[in-house]
């Protein structure tokens, strides 16, 4: 099996840890997060906690395409989080990646990242909303994802999850997670209200976030908001239809 590796700021013992981090990575380390689709897990590396993803090995079809005519998940993530760091826009730092092939397939892929430890994910905000200065935060949130499309970023999987965020006092951070779909250009109105449209089912949220990106916008009210709406539901239906659809054929 043949290794790739790239690691940021490489030193010859931060190489040698990585590497045994990673070859033992089935047998160490804290599990974190969702354990479903892949695997997320803490380790420990010269003193700083980091965040180690295992992306499940892809279907045949996908291990040819990835060996041969596309970059894997990691590298897509470990070269985005870079873009986004070149942005100023918040995402864990990135440290590294590494990828295992044989001569015909692409198995299996890991990327590093330091870990963050965040107060809340906009998850909390859809379903706690007593949350402190609820209402603030969201507007902030929809400030930070105004300032994402005004610098050609699309983030394909702009949903509950994957935005960390750091509360002190009256300031809020944001961090981008779970990166390996994106897209750097300019954005539409069209296409930048439907970013919106996997984040909530909440039309109070909806009417919030449309307030907001109407000020920073200058677009119309109105119009932001019957069209964010109406992704958003689209998004829900195609969503349980899919989900349907998955449960007919299981049976």
């Amino acid at each position: 099996m043949r290794k790739i590796s790239r690691i940021q700021k490489q030193t010859p013992n931060r190489k040698q840890l990585l590497d045994h981090i990673i070859s033992h990575f089935d047998t160490t380390g804290i599990p974190f997060g969702n354990q479903d689709r892949n695997s997320l897990k803490l380790f420990d590396l010269e003193g700083l906690t980091i965040n180690v993803k295992s992306f499940r090995v892809p279907n045949v079809i996908n291990q040819i395409a990835y060996k041969f005519f596309r970059k894997s998940k990691a590298q897509r993530s470990f070269e985005y989080a870079n873009r986004l760091v070149d942005l100023n826009i918040g995402t864990p730092q990135p440290i590294g990646y590494y990828e295992f092939t044989t001569p015909f397939l692409f198995k299996s892929s890991y990327y590093i990242s330091e870990q963050i430890d965040c107060d809340l994910t906009y998850r909390e905000l859809t379903t706690d909303f007593n949350y402190p200065d609820h209402e603030a935060i969201l507007r902030a949130f929809t400030r930070f994802t105004f300032q994402l499309h005004e610098k050609k970023v699309h983030f394909l999987d702009h949903s509950p999850g994957n935005t960390l965020i750091e509360v002190n006092n009256d300031n809020y951070k944001f961090y981008l997670v779970d990166l390996n779909r994106m897209e750097f250009k300019p954005l539409d109105f069209e296409t930048r209200i439907k970013n919106f449209s996997k984040l909530t089912i909440h039309k109070s949220m909806i009417e919030v976030m449309s307030d907001e990106y109407a000020k920073c916008s200058g677009e119309d009210y109105t119009r932001i908001f019957k069209l964010m709406w109406q992704e958003t539901e689209d998004f829900q239906e195609k969503y349980h239809r899919k989900r349907r659809l998955k449960k007919k054929l299981k049976f």
